[in-house]
């Protein structure tokens, strides 16, 4: 095996699954603020860009550019902490949020807040789906349930 195929194995997740939902829970309840990007309020790239931030990952400021960062996930192949991104307005990418694992989204929604919802609702988040981005290399964990 080539050095460098060995290096790119043992490169080490960015964090793990556990690591995310902790992370990501910390901020519920907090309440949604259009442009918001503080513990004061979050819109729904606020949000992200503050979870991600901190692992230390920079992302775009807006929903429509982070769509543009990352690499594409096909629908079956989304796992915890991939972005999922929306097209809620009409007119394009307008809305983003983690994919938080067991079919739940965590995102900042307006007059909800930080919050979780059924990413296969199908009113709703599911029909107004547009992709998936890979932006972490996140370790899977599986937690027992209890």
């Amino acid at each position: 095996m080539s050095p460098v195929i060995a290096a790119a194995e043992e490169k080490e997740a960015d964090f793990s699954s556990t690591e995310l939902r902790e992370t990501a829970s910390q901020y519920l309840g907090v309440r949604y603020k259009y442009g918001g990007t503080t513990t004061s309020g979050f819109d729904c790239s606020g949000f992200v860009r503050k979870v991600f931030s901190d692992f230390g990952i920079e992302l775009p400021r807006t929903a429509a550019l982070m769509y543009e960062v990352g690499e594409p996930v096909e629908i079956g192949e989304i796992r915890p902490g991939d972005l999922l991104f929306y097209n809620t307005s009409g007119s394009g990418i307008s809305h983003v949020a983690i994919y938080y694992g067991e079919g739940k989204i965590i995102h900042s929604q307006t007059d909800i807040g930080v919050s979780f919802s059924d990413f296969f609702d199908q009113y709703y988040w599911f029909d107004r789906f547009v992709g998936a981005k890979r932006v972490a290399d996140v370790e899977l964990v599986w937690e027992k349930e209890e």
